[in-house]
């Protein structure tokens, strides 16, 4: 008998100074501005990252070919307190229309124009047998990533 691996899920607090409105905002609206151009899944370079703000909208990337990437589809959506993405990329970097794994982000607010965003990638088990080495890829990935996020969010440069 195998016994099923479950890593935890990936998960990430940060600060930004910003408004949770703002920074909600920055995080979906926003999402070009700040997705690294080298973290696609596109056979070309990717020139726009999109999500539709709504409950059933679409994320992906459009390369620079004008081929959309499927990610995965906006989950739940209720700004500017949370939002709840399903994220279908398995350890092969391609697109799985039956996978779900979730990537949510909620926002606080701190006062004084900051907002804590608390990230969560979970459901990572049902990649199946690569789930682990993937959660480890995705650990330091997201790391890049939301600092990026957090430098927009804050009315800086992306890094």
């Amino acid at each position: 008998m195998t016994q099923t691996i479950r890593p935890a899920p990936v998960r990430k607090t940060l600060t930004v100074a910003a408004s949770p409105q703002k920074a909600f905002a920055v995080f979906t609206a926003g999402l070009d501005k700040w997705w690294p151009r080298n973290a696609t899944i596109g056979a070309a370079a990717l020139k726009t990252a999109v999500m539709e703000e709504k409950p059933g909208g679409r994320w992906y990337g459009v390369d620079v070919n004008g081929a959309e990437d499927e990610w995965g589809e906006v989950l739940d959506w209720d700004p500017p307190a949370r939002v709840l993405l399903a994220w279908r990329i398995g350890a092969d970097w391609k697109y799985h229309a039956d996978l779900l794994t979730e990537v949510e982000a909620r926002f606080t607010d701190l006062g004084d124009g900051r907002t804590q965003v608390d990230f969560e990638h979970r459901l990572l088990e049902n990649i199946g047998e690569q789930a682990q080495a993937l959660r480890d890829q995705l650990n330091g990935g997201w790391v890049g990533i939301l600092d990026n996020f957090a430098a927009v969010a804050s009315g800086q440069a992306p890094t």
